[in-house]
């Protein structure tokens, strides 16, 4: 019997114990951290060498999921996360052959069943708090939430335009004025919760809080830069030699490490970005012994910058767990850590533009990671954000729960996917989905799997973006990039999508071919059921 059905029956749903968790508290409060565009191996914990001790803390003290999927891009995840639902579903992403005139590929506006977690948590007695981006139709408050940040311009992290407060327009910011966005976004979060523990303690609460590092532009602290800045003088075969063998170390996978593909640039091509950024700048992760010392220098300032803007995440999260502790919630809130995607291969400029003689990762630079340090990023996968090959859809979940979880530092192989965020929520709120003639979500609840030996049953796993698209059932996976044809990959032998096997099981790609059309259809259908 799901917990929710308890809670209808007058059963306190904290009051059931779950295989191989710990005795919890009254219901946990929720905070789901979503960074953006970072990659799989980025953190400490997953084997990168950029300093992360608070998210490091956090898998110490709890859960790592090796084989956990977002979307393959920001907007799309932020749709499943909030919602249960493939972003396709609630018409948040594309689908092909809609009809002329209908906004469910723009995408646009969810249909009325497309409602966000905290409408579905507020019956529970949830307040509800956003800091950071958004990127999701119509506004935070009318969206259920209770107090909201909203960073709406990505591009300027010293300097947005564009940001809301509660649904109000604020003034833009300043160039020069010590603004920073990672900063001012833990600063809401911490803001919030101490509001929460002054004066609705009596609530549990759930917070989204939605950085915008690591994304382009790049732009960091000088210090954060200064810290880095030496780190990254060495080719990047060699980070990338090293981050695979600690992730081996840590028991993340075994597989090999996928080959560095050297003729895949980034998704889109803009070559006037390329001339405004130099001779400096390369579209291929070319070896690097090839590389000039000019591009040398170039390539490895952008990736120091980069980590610099992963460490000030890391130290804004700190502070939102120092006030966490400090009201004494921290044991019973249960913390969800992700990425929007995988690391990005994107070379573009706009927004402010770029100013070659500015310092790098100012505000007057515009620089972006590309695809040479991405692949780094994304070890031991291939591809890149916007890509549905592990590289672009696979991220790092960290699940850290003291009060309800008995776990510590432990892997779980565990697959899952953002669509499951929103059921497992709801099962430990002990709240139910509304209203209650929904459409059945796609999603699965995690919680057998924050037990020792738990897991989660699921039929597939699927995926659409931008022409690519894919299928997950159970160890096989069916992959295409726009326009290419199918590959077949064993994941349970092969993760990193080495050794394609569609010509040795050419029935089994007919057959899960078959099946992405299938859901395809359906999610058409259900995109379509009411009138945009």
């Amino acid at each position: 019997m799901s917990v929710w059905k308890l809670w209808w029956m007058g059963v306190a749903p904290w009051a059931v114990l779950v295989t191989g968790l710990a005795a919890a508290e009254p219901r946990p409060n929720v905070l789901v951290i979503l960074a953006d565009d970072l990659g799989y191996s980025d953190l400490g914990c997953y084997g990168g060498e950029i300093e992360t001790p608070h998210l490091d803390s956090l898998a110490r003290g709890g859960l790592r999921f090796t084989q956990f999927y977002n979307t393959a891009r920001c907007w799309p995840t932020r749709a499943a996360i909030l919602t249960g639902y493939y972003a396709q579903q609630v018409r948040r992403d594309k689908l092909p052959n809609l009809p002329r005139g209908t906004r469910a590929g723009v995408p646009g506006r969810r249909p009325s069943f497309g409602r966000l977690l905290p409408v579905m948590l507020k019956p529970a007695g949830y307040r509800s708090y956003h800091s950071g981006k958004w990127h999701i139709d119509c506004m935070p408050l009318k969206n259920g939430f209770d107090r909201s940040y909203y960073v709406g311009d990505q591009g300027r992290f010293f300097s947005p335009r564009v940001l809301y407060e509660d649904d109000r327009r604020l003034p833009p910011v300043k160039r020069g004025s010590g603004y920073y966005a990672t900063d001012a976004i833990g600063d809401h979060a911490v803001k919030c919760l101490r509001d929460h523990a002054e004066n609705h303690s009596e609530q549990p609460f759930f917070h989204f809080l939605a950085f915008t590092a690591p994304h382009f532009p790049l732009h960091a602290l000088p210090a954060d830069i200064a810290k880095y800045r030496k780190r990254y003088r060495r080719s990047w075969e060699l980070v990338r030699a090293e981050r695979y063998q600690r992730v081996r170390q840590l028991g993340i996978t075994t597989a090999k490490l996928s080959p560095v593909e050297r003729d895949l640039g980034p998704p889109y091509h803009f070559p006037n970005a390329l001339q405004i950024l130099g001779s400096g700048e390369v579209n291929r992760p070319l070896p690097w012994k090839d590389l000039t010392d000019e591009q040398r220098e170039f390539q490895s300032t952008k990736m120091a910058i980069h980590a610099a803007m992963i460490d000030c995440m890391d130290r804004a999260i700190g502070r939102v767990l120092g006030q966490l502790k400090a009201m004494k919630a921290y044991d019973n809130t249960l913390v969800l850590f992700l990425s929007d995607n995988g690391c990005s291969a994107e070379i573009m400029v706009r927004n402010d533009g770029h100013d070659p003689k500015a310092s790098p990762g100012s505000a007057a630079s515009h620089l972006c990671l590309g695809p040479g340090w991405s692949t780094v990023c994304n070890t031991p996968f291939r591809r890149h954000k916007t890509w549905v090959h592990e590289g672009g859809c696979a991220t790092p979940l960290i699940v850290h729960w003291p009060g309800g979880i008995a776990a510590r530092g432990e892997l779980r192989h565990n697959t899952g996917h953002v669509i499951d965020v929103v059921p497992t929520i709801l099962e430990l709120a002990g709240a139910s989905r509304l209203p209650a003639d929904a459409p059945q979500a796609p999603g699965r609840s995690l919680v057998p799997a924050f037990g020792k030996d738990g897991t989660v049953q699921r039929p597939d796993l699927w995926w659409l973006h931008d022409g690519h698209r894919a299928i997950r059932v159970g160890d096989w996976k069916l992959v295409a990039s726009k326009g290419g044809a199918w590959e077949l990959y064993d994941l349970k032998t092969d993760r990193t999508e080495t050794v394609d096997l569609a010509d040795k099981h050419p029935d089994r790609v007919r057959q899960l071919a078959v099946r992405w059309k299938q859901r395809m259809q359906e999610y058409r259908a259900l995109a379509l059921s009411e009138s945009p």
